[in-house]
């Protein structure tokens, strides 16, 4: 593949492939804490919590891209703070194109995942109750492996949704080539310069088959998941 593609192609397809992993790893925890809370909370607030979190789904991505700006830029309330105690910086760098990702998949994730917890049999778990099992035990043991499946496809469709990230990410973190500069980045900048045809085809090409991988990875994992634990 690096004789098929330029030093500058083959950096974005690396970075986007860092920005989306680092981007589903990271909010993993978070997207499970979340689902859980609107599969099974009570409390008042969830339909804000909800709205919330879909949030990403409904509005522009620029506009996304402009609220993380002015929360997490260098002199956003949040991006002040991290800087001034832990030195951290996410504007213009390739975390804050993580972050950008992550915000943007979270939805899928926590859609995903909610939908397999709600799925899961309650009885089940209050029967694990009733042993003397604690609701965190009964969470770890019973609940979290029969959502699984769940959890591997809302991974897989945040991962894909965080390699096609654009409109969020480019408002940001702008695009700065070996930094932040991902693969729909680079497809925009190629067909902004003459003679970049060919290279936004051979990207578009290499992030049509991510893709396509995802969709068929998520699909296989989900039916091997669901079988293993079928079979325990």
């Amino acid at each position: 593949m690096s004789d098929w593609l330029s030093p500058e192609e083959w950096t974005a397809v690396r970075l986007s492939l860092l920005v989306a992993t680092t981007a589903t790893i990271a909010s993993l925890p978070i997207g499970v804490a979340v689902a859980f809370l609107l599969a099974r909370g009570r409390f008042w607030g969830k339909s804000l919590l909800d709205a919330v979190v879909h949030l990403p789904l409904i509005m522009p991505p620029v506009v996304t891209g402009y609220l993380l700006l002015i929360g997490f830029g260098r002199r956003g309330p949040i991006g002040q703070f991290l800087y001034d105690w832990f030195g951290i910086v996410l504007s213009f760098r390739w975390t804050g194109a993580a972050l950008a990702a992550a915000v943007m998949g979270f939805p899928l994730m926590v859609r995903a995942i909610r939908l397999s917890i709600e799925a899961v049999d309650r009885k089940l778990e209050d029967a694990a109750g009733t042993l003397g099992a604690s609701p965190l035990w009964v969470f770890l043991a019973v609940t979290l492996p029969l959502c699984l499946p769940g959890i591997v496809v809302g991974m897989i469709l945040s991962f894909a949704k965080a390699m096609g990230e654009f409109g969020a990410t480019i408002t940001f973190v702008s695009n700065i080539p070996g930094e932040t500069q991902t693969l729909p980045s680079a497809i925009y900048t190629f067909t902004q310069v003459p003679g970049g045809e060919a290279g936004a085809m051979r990207l578009t090409l290499i992030s049509i088959a991510i893709s396509v991988i995802a969709l068929f990875a998520s699909e296989a994992m989900a039916r091997f998941v669901g079988r293993r634990i079928e079979i325990e």
